[in-house]
């Protein structure tokens, strides 16, 4: 979790030399920390070790591919917040990526200025605040922010980083109406370069997960020709 008190640190997994040197000196003329490694394997070991902030994840990596590598993050409940680099454009990729767990999908090659916001706008949705002591309930579900855990009837319910970060969005904003592209922004820090169906697909999984009956969700409604709104 990140520490207010100090600068970020970021972790680059990329094993292009050349990118990840100008991915480097652009984060540090940002004011953040960041730290190099050109596989998957060594990233395993330095983010036990350095525990950073967030991680610029390239797919295509030596040893072991970043998709593995965020399976394997998500698997062992790492939620460090990661954004993946790819220059694969395929739909497949992104939607793998984003269901496994990232909090966003750049593709290469990508504008810096628009990477640089893709990055505030992540740490910014990681940043603890004071609000998020508090517990939340409803019907049988019970949502603790501060340790980031949902139960549904007293079991535990195991969320992905985005699922868990959509389902805060809507406690927040009860009885309110969010369209799809509203939703993108707001969770996934993108303005369109996610699709309308990753949200579909996103509150299909909270619904099934949380709601008793999914096909006649009573908490996460769609809303005909506008979006969808959450009731507690």
């Amino acid at each position: 979790m990140m520490n207010s008190s100090r600068p970020p640190e970021i972790l680059i997994v990329e094993d292009d030399e050349a990118i990840a040197t100008g991915l480097s000196l652009n984060l540090k003329l940002e004011g953040y920390v960041p730290k190099i490694v050109h596989d998957g394997v060594e990233a395993t070991g330095a983010i036990e070790e350095l525990e950073p902030d967030l991680v610029l994840l390239d797919i295509s990596l030596p040893r072991k591919n970043g998709l593995d590598l965020l399976r394997e993050l998500r698997g062992a409940g790492r939620q460090v917040p990661v954004i993946v680099l790819s220059a694969r454009e395929g739909e497949y990729d992104k939607v793998a990526a984003l269901r496994l767990g990232a909090d966003d999908y750049v593709t290469k090659p990508f504008a810096l200025a628009e990477l640089m916001a893709r990055v505030q706008a992540v740490l910014r949705r990681a940043r603890p605040v004071e609000q998020e002591e508090r517990s939340v309930r409803f019907a049988d579900v019970e949502v603790s922010f501060a340790e980031r855990m949902v139960a549904r009837r007293g079991e535990p319910v195991k969320l992905t980083h985005l699922e868990f970060e959509l389902l805060a969005f809507f406690l927040d904003r009860p009885s309110r109406v969010f369209s799809r592209e509203e939703l993108l922004r707001e969770v996934w820090g993108v303005r369109h370069n996610g699709s309308r169906r990753t949200v579909d697909n996103f509150v299909a999984q909270l619904r099934a997960k949380l709601e008793s009956d999914p096909e006649n969700p009573q908490h996460f409604i769609t809303v005909r020709g506008s979006g969808y709104r959450f009731d507690a």
